[in-house]
């Protein structure tokens, strides 16, 4: 049995994979690890974007790479592996955030439109998954990024919402393939302030004013808020957690009304 005394949600001495990891909810989970301890690797296809968040990284203290990836390229994620490897030693946590959106009615939506979005949102996924869990530590943790749209209705993203509903169904599958040695579980974040949607989110749009009265907290959230879960997940306090996807949407999904 495992002790509870050494199980804080601490990542000290932990080295943290962040596809998806230069911008948005990844950006701001890359730091935050970087903040609890860990070394990081925030990486995504833009080799600007890759090069400012690990100096990010490093003003957190922590070790970093610069090596850009694309999920659509399984290739480029088991090189990224490697050089990890080979830096650091082992990989204790992949976090795969990236993403990929259409808004466009079901009726509308061109095939090359639903299979970029499910290309990368699903299949990436996947991609990821069989790039780095051959090759994880023991007690290790995957960590998804799924989102709202997997369970509730939600207009013009049939192909986004096909595709995390897909996220989190692989949650499950993966958790019961990849137990004991590697922990998988998901996070569906609710309505999330990031600078990519700052403006569609904003106070006095009636978007913003929609979300609020239905939302028991009574707001969106602040892409900071992704970190506690994270880091929970991906820490030794969450030992006995896998398979679950976890909802951080300030009680949005459970307000009816």
């Amino acid at each position: 049995m495992k002790n509870i005394d050494s199980m804080p949600a601490s990542l000290v001495d932990k080295t943290a994979i962040v596809i998806g990891g230069t911008s948005g909810i990844g950006q701001a989970i890359a730091v935050g690890f970087a903040a609890a301890g860990a070394d990081v690797i925030p990486t995504s296809r833009t080799e600007s974007a890759v090069s400012s968040t690990a100096a990010l990284i490093r003003d957190q203290g922590r070790q970093t790479l610069e090596i850009t990836c694309d999920v659509t390229d399984i290739s480029t994620l088991h090189a990224l592996r490697e050089a990890a490897i080979e830096a650091f030693g082992a990989i204790d946590i992949v976090v795969s955030s990236q993403g990929a959106i259409s808004r466009s009615p079901l009726m509308d939506i061109s095939e090359e439109s639903w299979d970029r979005v499910t290309d990368i949102a699903l299949d990436g996924v996947r991609r990821v998954t069989q790039a780095f869990a051959p090759r994880m530590s023991d007690d290790s943790s995957l960590i998804l990024i799924s989102s709202l749209a997997a369970r509730l209705a939600m207009a013009d993203l049939p192909a986004y919402s096909a595709a995390k509903g897909g996220v989190e169904a692989f949650t499950r599958a993966a958790a019961k393939e990849l137990a004991p040695e590697i922990r998988v579980n998901a996070i569906a974040p609710g309505f999330v302030i990031t600078p990519q949607n700052n403006e569609t989110y904003a106070e006095g749009t009636e978007k913003r004013a929609q979300i609020d009265r239905r939302t028991l907290l009574g707001r969106v959230a602040d892409r900071q808020e992704m970190i506690g879960p994270a880091v929970f997940l991906a820490s030794d306090a969450a030992s006995y957690v896998t398979g679950e996807v976890l909802t951080v949407d300030g009680g949005f999904a459970d307000s009816a009304f």
